[in-house]
């Protein structure tokens, strides 16, 4: 099976899909699942827009409304995960994951699903300490603090794939597990990113909390992106005892979704030839679900999740090979995830522009289905009684959510991770970055370009894509001398170089207006980078 595997999308899905129809038409390759590694963008109107944490220059329409109005429909089934630059709003609605348009899927804030047999895990956000530990309590309308924490990581999304016995084949983070950088070629990283030196050289680079799953996922594959920047590695994983026999992760970073930019990977995964064509739930993971429910935190109390330290009646919430049957049985053995996309919000038109509107607080039928019928918690729907009893930030009702919690979590315990660092290299000029202490930016002011009669100039020629050789073995740290770029001609390599392409709401819980909501200016240390950006005008 050929898996296509992109970096961050940021709402370019047109040029996404007619990259992968020129790649058939010149090589007659034809990938069988779009995997996205975040930052993909699913905005919907300009009420979206407003709920995405990026400066007023970066706030685009781009394209994806396009395929959530029915105009357009992705030609391949696409399952991505989110990243720090979302329409947050759109995502929440679906934190067990759901269908976003026809065959695009998202993963939820964490999830696991089946395609051909290959299993899919992933994660969405960026790792924050300071928010790791709470729960998630946002809701829009956000402002300048939950516009941002509403994407970060949690704990219990981690806590609830460390429970995970079977094997995953693949794996999605937004950004980087920390350390991985030790095990691909360390140097030429240095080379394309010389700002990343101090991170790499005191192991603070990338998220450890995506590195603490990394080495109990053990995946046949990881793909990141974030850092926008293409990096391999191979890691070899240590094994628990004799009988075990060993494992190892290819790690694959990709770049971001622009003209010149080696954005997409195409690599042939191993799969079930007797299975269906469609997307399935993974019983394994349903059944974590469904142990893991009476975790589920709406309020900023920060605690941890249980572990076996004497504080805990309970920490294990594995499940066993019966909880599993029981799942199957409760789906009568079809596990065919329903295609029941309903659209929630008013879709963007052009000739009808709506700047002023404001985003709501929405109960999705998909989440209500989902949670109904394996008799989950419904994130939103608590957030939103929460909301109505006036303590959804929980800043009055804390002590008491705590002391419901103490059986399971314990909210006095130290975080394991004592400092605040981002999967995002601080100081990474490549990425869009939001000024901690910077003033206000008014939220009022959306960009729709390009319209329908204004299509993107996509003339300039696509970075290559590349098929995968089978082995993107690594040596470890610095004693490699071969760059990425030449383990990846080391195997069969597929370029494309790109030509002209050409080419309502059902909201059941309303919001109060925030015209006050900002986010904070930008801060752009490498002008050269952003200028060539501009010129092409895909930000």
């Amino acid at each position: 099976m050929k898996v296509a595997v992109a970096g961050c999308c940021h709402g370019a899905l047109d040029k996404m899909y007619e990259t992968l129809e020129l790649l058939e038409r010149r090589h007659n390759v034809r990938p069988d699942l779009l995997l996205c590694c975040g930052d993909f963008q699913a905005v919907r109107n300009e009420a979206d827009l407003r709920c995405m944490a990026v400066p007023a220059k970066y706030r685009h329409m781009q394209t994806f409304y396009r395929y959530y109005s029915g105009e357009k429909k992705a030609p391949v089934l696409t399952v991505f995960i989110g990243g720090n630059h979302e329409a947050s709003n759109h995502l929440q609605e679906l934190p067990y994951g759901g269908w976003v348009a026809p065959n695009i899927y998202y993963l939820g804030y964490a999830g696991v699903v089946r395609f051909r047999g290959v299993r899919i895990g992933g994660i969405s956000g960026i790792f924050k300490s300071h928010d790791y530990r709470k729960g998630h309590f946002e809701c829009p309308p956000y402002n300048q603090q939950t516009i941002r924490s509403a994407y970060h990581v949690r704990n219990i999304e981690v806590f609830k794939l460390k429970q995970l016995k079977r094997p995953i084949d693949i794996f999605m983070s937004h950004d980087w597990p920390r350390s991985i950088y030790h095990y691909g070629n360390k140097n030429q990283l240095l080379k394309m990113k010389s700002f990343f030196r101090q991170e790499v050289e005191s192991n603070t680079l990338g998220s450890p909390a995506a590195s603490e799953l990394l080495q109990h996922l053990k995946p046949t594959y990881w793909f990141s992106a974030h850092l926008h920047v293409k990096f391999a590695a191979f890691m070899q994983h240590q094994t628990n005892s004799k009988e075990e026999l060993p494992k190892a992760t290819k790690f694959l970073a990709l770049d971001k979704c622009l003209p010149h930019r080696d954005f997409l990977q195409v690599i042939d995964v191993e799969h079930d030839p007797s299975a269906g064509d469609s997307l399935e739930y993974d019983a394994e993971w349903i059944a974590v679900l469904k142990a893991t429910n009476s975790l589920v935190n709406v309020t900023q109390t920060s605690w941890n999740m249980p572990e076996n330290n004497g504080l805990h009646a309970k920490w294990d919430y594995s499940v066993t090979e019966e909880a599993i049957k029981e799942v199957l049985e409760e789906l009568n053995h079809d596990l065919k995830i329903p295609c029941n996309f309903t659209l929630t919000a008013a879709c963007y038109d052009p000739s009808k522009p709506q700047k002023k509107v404001q985003p709501v607080h929405t109960i999705n039928p998909q989440t209500t289905e989902f949670c109904a019928q394996f008799g989950l918690t419904d994130i939103n729907d608590r957030i939103q009684q929460a909301k109505e009893e006036g303590s959804v930030r929980g800043e009055h009702e804390e002590e008491e959510e705590e002391e419901e919690m103490d059986s399971t979590g314990s909210a006095e315990e130290p975080s394991e991770y004592n400092t605040d660092n981002s999967g995002l290299s601080s100081i990474n000029p490549d990425e869009i970055m939001l000024d901690e202490e910077g003033g206000d930016e008014d939220l009022s002011t959306c960009s729709v370009d390009p319209s329908p009669d204004h299509p993107p100039d996509f003339s300039a020629s696509f970075s290559d894509i590349r098929i995968m050789p089978d082995s993107m073995a690594v040596s470890s740290d610095d004693a490699m001398d071969s760059t990425n770029e030449e383990l990846e001609k080391s195997g069969v390599s597929k370029q494309v170089e790109e030509k002209s392409l050409n080419e309502r709401p059902l909201k059941r819980i309303g919001g109060n207006e925030n015209g006050n909501s900002g986010i904070k200016k930008i801060k752009r240390r490498n002008q050269a980078i952003y200028a060539a950006e501009d010129e092409d005008k895909t930000e």
